[in-house]
């Protein structure tokens, strides 16, 4: 089949949702299949306003010299990467099959012509952060097939009434030669990992804080955050910060050299970082965002809050890193359920809906 991904952008940094979008692209390339990834140069925003004007500007000079490569995460050559103004037809290719793979990227996809495809729309968040709830809720009614990644944007999906025939519940998967356990589980130190963002809804702030309220419990406790962000110039000098780690330096030494992961978020559509740490051997500590419902049960494999409570999240780390029985049995429970998801079942999901919807059906050689 030919397979067109469509992004909102080009992948200067690492982000989790394009993370997944490539890992379907090799995986697909791998099996045969002509795929190719599509970046606007920049996104088209409400006209007439000083936030266009100013935000198109900014993304044009950003994406000046488009990237010829992904320095961050390996792509199969057979990849097609192509950097276009917009996404205007004329821009996509024509294929079997078109996938938007975010809200404003499915208001493009959805009046694109039949001769590029069957229409996808891969949901990996209600985005509202970078839209209206009107806006964004108008996307997911689109008459589309929908992929989402996690259990409850299913159920938001069916209770917004959207068909179920339209929709599928394919979750998101970890590569396992990569995010894999170097260290014993056992005797690994009081160091909690997180990620950082500056957006607000990912709770940077409440981890710090529940950080913060552990360490008065546990002197010795220690922290490594990461993110692409320069090291927030607020935060308390005892905290570790990797700038941009590759995925070498994630795995080796900030998640195996650590015993338990911290999520602040308020909202996930499928936690990665989470499920990365799991696979590391970190016991996770995390709020119940709705990214995790899927790979994360509170007391088996992991230790769950609702959001936004700093002091229960502060009360579980000191749980955790107190009880060292607990500690490995939440993370061996969590490394042993994490390797049920994996993107050879992942993408057999996908591929054979994409097949269904070409009308290749079960023909399809696997």
């Amino acid at each position: 089949m030919k397979i067109t991904f469509l992004l909102p952008g080009a992948p200067l940094h690492p982000v989790g949702g394009v993370r997944v979008v490539f890992e379907y692209a090799n995986h697909l390339a791998a099996r045969g299949h002509d795929v190719s990834v599509v970046f606007p140069r920049y996104r088209n925003r409400v006209p007439g306003t000083v936030k266009a004007a100013f935000g198109n500007w900014v993304e044009r000079l950003r994406t000046a010299v488009a990237p010829r490569s992904v320095a961050w995460h390996p792509l199969d050559r057979r990849v097609r990467m192509h950097y276009v103004p917009t996404l205007h037809p004329c821009y996509i290719p024509d294929g079997d099959i078109v996938v938007a793979t975010a809200w404003w990227t499915a208001r493009y996809a959805q009046v694109l012509p039949p001769a590029k495809g069957a229409r996808f729309y891969l949901i990996q968040a209600f985005e509202v952060w970078d839209g209206s709830e009107e806006e964004v809720s108008a996307t997911w009614r689109y008459p589309m097939r929908k992929i989402v990644v996690g259990r409850w944007l299913l159920e938001k999906a069916l209770e917004m009434g959207i068909p179920a025939r339209e929709v599928r519940h394919i979750t998101n998967a970890i590569d396992h030669t990569r995010f894999r356990l170097l260290q014993p589980i056992e005797n690994r130190p009081a160091r909690v990992a997180m990620l950082y963002h500056p957006h607000t809804w990912k709770g940077a702030a409440e981890g710090i804080q529940a950080l913060e309220m552990a360490r008065s419990a546990i002197p010795g406790l220690r922290a490594v955050l990461f993110g692409v962000e320069r090291r927030p110039a607020d935060l308390p000098s005892w905290f570790e910060y990797c700038r941009n780690p590759d995925q070498a330096e994630l795995v080796e030494y900030v998640y195996n050299r650590s015993s338990t992961f911290l999520c602040s978020s308020w909202t996930e559509g499928w936690g990665l970082p989470g499920a990365e740490a799991m696979a590391c051997g970190c016991a996770l500590v995390s709020t119940d965002n709705g990214g995790v419902r899927d790979y994360a049960d509170h007391g088996e494999n992991a230790l769950l809050v609702p959001p936004r409570d700093p002091p229960a999240l502060a009360a579980q780390l000191i749980r955790v890193l107190r009880d060292e029985p607990l500690r490995l049995a939440i993370a061996r429970r969590g490394t042993e359920r994490i390797r049920q998801f994996t993107w050879e079942r992942a993408t057999d999901a996908l591929e054979d809906w994409f097949a269904e919807a070409a009308g290749r059906g079960a023909s399809w050689p696997r």
